[in-house]
């Protein structure tokens, strides 16, 4: 099954992308919070949570929910995950903590008490390997800054994709860093269970110049016989 997250930090982008049906999850981190007028960072992911409570009871399913933690030192990324976990009403929260050497051994110390890691900030096949072993629910490629340090993406997703299947890891792919409409279904086609991207690409998505064209065409000529 391939899905499509939104990659915001946005109530009303969140809340619009899901009424269309198409959006089965929400990931943020703290650029995208940093968009949005200042405000208290629990309190706001609480905002989202209940607005996601809302629009689960709607679809039946629960919508996975990504808040990262901005800690940099391991025993705080630790001990931060653990609070936004207690601090955030909302079952179905993934913790986003960036994949490291010092941070695998926190992903699976947390993966060991019950809490759901999105490990991040990955670009190698390597590095979501290694986080899909630790323990974590999802390993997050970013998939346009990879392509950019001329890793061949199409390569690693397939092969992390293998590694989960011959390890029966409960682990997906996320692959975000979007930039254009065609990066969804590449990123899709090449192994990743799941893309998060923007509002604004998401939106993009659903247009093309030939579409237009064609439905000005049809009211024109339908106007026109008339």
């Amino acid at each position: 099954m391939r899905e499509l997250f939104i990659d915001t930090a946005n109530i009303d982008e969140i809340s619009e992308s899901i009424d269309r049906g198409i959006i089965s999850g929400v990931t943020t981190n703290p650029s995208l919070m940093s968009k949005e007028p200042k405000a208290d960072y629990i309190e706001h992911m609480q905002k989202i949570a209940n607005l996601l409570k809302d629009k689960s009871d709607i679809t039946g399913n629960e919508i996975p929910f990504s808040v990262e933690v901005f800690a940099i030192e391991p025993e705080e990324i630790k001990q931060q995950a653990i609070s936004l976990k207690k601090h955030i009403d909302y079952d179905n929260l993934n913790i986003k903590i960036p994949i490291g050497w010092d941070e695998l051994p926190v992903i699976e110390s947390l993966a060991g008490i019950g809490v759901d890691i999105n490990c991040t900030c990955c670009y190698t096949s390597a590095q979501l390997m290694l986080g899909a072993a630790a323990g974590a629910r999802y390993v997050s490629l970013f998939y346009n800054r990879a392509r950019d340090s001329k890793v061949p993406v199409h390569f690693a997703l397939q092969e992390t994709n293998e590694f989960i299947k011959e390890n029966n890891l409960n682990c997906e792919i996320i692959s975000g860093s979007i930039r254009k409409p065609e990066d969804i279904t590449d990123a899709w086609s090449s192994g990743s269970h799941i893309v998060t991207a923007g509002f604004n690409v998401v939106k993009e998505s659903s247009t093309h110049p030939g579409t237009t064209a064609s439905i000005e065409q049809f009211t024109n000529d339908f106007k026109n016989w008339i």
